[in-house]
């Protein structure tokens, strides 16, 4: 299976946050499992530590590449297919960033690792 990071389960994930459930936490720690954090998340990130809503270890981008290497993530890149698939999707989030990454989960038939309620509101696969 492949499995999409929503930004903050990946923040979570690798800061070692106490919000992240036991069950999510032992699924994440599964070698066998494809693991993908969308371009769209480095890129919420990027902005909010430029802004200096997420205060990071080191600096955005070190820090995304060093996890990302460190717990076998892949990166997902935004196509124009991702882009366009975002038109079919009903407005439940006004969110540019998750709906992005439900468009991607839907086009690559991914399930999406959230805590987001708005998000449960589409027909994707979560977690």
């Amino acid at each position: 299976m492949s499995y999409l990071l929503d930004t903050h389960i990946f923040l979570w994930w690798v800061l070692d946050n106490p919000k992240l459930d036991k069950e999510t936490r032992l699924l994440l720690g599964e070698t066998d499992e494809n693991l993908f954090l969308s371009a769209a998340s480095a890129w919420e990130m990027a902005i909010k530590a430029q802004i200096g809503k997420l205060i990071l270890p080191e600096s955005v981008v070190d820090f995304v590449r060093k996890q990302l290497v460190l717990n076998d993530i892949q990166s997902l890149d935004i196509t124009t297919e991702h882009a366009l698939t975002v038109f079919k999707l009903p407005m439940h989030h006004k969110d540019p960033f998750d709906r992005i990454l439900i468009a991607q989960a839907v086009a690559e038939n991914m399930i999406i690792i959230t805590n987001d309620e708005l998000i449960r509101q589409y027909d994707v696969h979560l977690v």
